[in-house]
């Protein structure tokens, strides 16, 4: 990949940007915007950057979103180190740099409260409350009024039967969300765009995912969820895209409609 100066005085990478796989990707992420009205004129969103492959990818689509767009808004790349040994964002730092992308990371102890202070026994959970309140909080700090964050259709699909299963519940998190405690809306603008198509552009343009060293990874109940769906795609190839029309005739949050308003409240499940 070669990256080159615009006038405007930012480097782009032009094969990332024009790349046929981000094409595809970026299509889904516009529809998503334009279909619960995601982005306004003047906006300023941070994008939640794990560092993994999810973050990476909506980081680069919303990027090359911004660049024709006709709301102009503003972005911020935001990552939290969550205190494990190993975890490097030089690679994160550089792609925000060749996006022209500013980029914070901020020190956290997450990690240790989790596992040697409270040592919880389901500790996904409160893990993903205080990422994100750690991203929340820094978006706030940073006068951001959006926080965009990496949630894919399979996360969607994921999700709605961890609320069946687990809560006895019809659920799932929503494409906005307001938090009225913050002032400040969450966004999901990879809700259309499947894992696969992630997968397959992180590999091909080399993303710089940071390893996630986490003893509890790939051991939640949401993993449980990933191979129960992966199982039910292998007997019918149909399955999940019945399931998201049956998320967004069903949910109330999820219908598409004109004047669609963010909902007020967050699903207990929706990063576990």
């Amino acid at each position: 990949m070669q990256s080159i100066e615009k006038p405007d005085g930012i480097w782009y990478d032009e094969f990332r940007i024009c790349e046929v796989c981000m094409r595809k990707i970026l299509s889904r992420v516009r529809k998503a915007v334009d279909d619960y009205q995601m982005i306004a004129a003047g906006d300023k969103i941070a994008v939640g950057v794990s560092g993994g492959k999810d973050s990476l990818t909506l980081l680069c689509a919303l990027a090359a979103l911004q660049r024709f767009y006709p709301k102009p808004f503003s972005l911020t790349a935001v990552s939290l180190d969550m205190g494990y040994e190993g975890m490097d964002f030089s690679g994160v730092q550089k792609l925000c740099g060749q996006l022209g992308v500013p980029f914070v990371l901020k020190k956290t102890d997450i990690a240790e409260v989790v596992f040697d202070v409270r040592k919880e026994k389901n500790p996904c959970s409160l893990c993903a409350k205080m990422r994100r309140g750690g991203v929340n909080d820094l978006a706030v700090s940073l006068g951001c009024n959006k926080v965009a964050l990496g949630h894919h259709n399979e996360d969607v699909i994921e999700t709605f039967f961890l609320s069946l299963f687990f809560e006895g519940r019809l659920g799932c998190f929503s494409p906005v969300t307001y938090l009225s405690r913050r002032d400040i809306h969450i966004l999901r603008p990879l809700i259309y765009v499947k894992e696969g198509d992630i997968k397959g552009y992180a590999a091909r343009e080399n993303l710089p995912v940071v390893h996630n060293p986490c003893p509890m990874d790939g051991k939640s109940k949401r993993q449980d969820m990933k191979e129960f769906i992966i199982q039910k795609t292998k007997e019918d190839k149909f399955f999940k895209t019945r399931m998201m029309h049956a998320i967004q005739t069903g949910l109330v949050d999820w219908k598409i409609e004109k004047g669609n308003t963010p909902p007020k409240k967050e699903n207990s499940y929706e990063e576990d």
